[in-house]
């Protein structure tokens, strides 16, 4: 039996599974199937689309944008990992690849000492100003401006309580 065809169908060779896991039923599989490729699709095209004309990864990009958010562009490197729902090891390898281009550079916590922020240099912050018209158009292209307002929030909605089941 094929991995996927074992998520979607409860039978095992025509007997019924009793014990084991709760199987998708059609609808559950088409939401779960489309979710997959529409997410990967998605993530692939908005990467596309900033790599080629800008030089910058999906995933860099994001990083760029939470460290403009923050006050004087800076943000603790666990916190960023966290926001980015990546690792931190992951993170680590991002920004050293960022700070070797100038896009970021990292500086000791004056706290405590252990602690290290990843600060969004000048020239960071104009590789982001420069590939923003770009994302946003991408964004609204391939995702908002396909939705009308309800969807919009029912996927926000969907999407927050994801996420705060997975972070707890």
């Amino acid at each position: 039996m094929k991995a996927e065809a074992a998520i979607a169908h409860p039978t095992d060779g025509g007997i019924a599974v009793q014990d084991g896991p709760r199987w998708l039923n059609e609808p559950e599989m088409r939401a779960w199937r489309s979710y997959i490729v529409g997410s990967a699709m998605l993530a692939y095209r908005l990467n596309r689309e900033l790599q080629e004309p800008h030089d910058l990864a999906l995933a860099d990009y994001e990083i760029l944008v939470r460290l403009s958010e923050q006050p004087d562009r800076q943000m603790r490197m666990s916190q960023l990992a966290v926001d980015v729902a990546s690792s931190k090891s992951r993170v680590s390898h991002q920004i050293a690849r960022l700070e070797a281009e100038g896009l970021v550079r990292r500086i000791t916590c004056q706290s405590d000492g252990r602690g290290v922020y990843a600060v969004l240099t000048d020239r960071g912050y104009e590789r982001l100003e420069q590939a923003a018209p770009t994302h946003v158009q991408g964004v609204r292209e391939h995702l908002v401006d396909l939705l009308d307002e309800e969807e919009q929030a029912v996927l926000a909605r969907v999407f927050d309580r994801v996420i705060n089941h997975l972070r707890t």
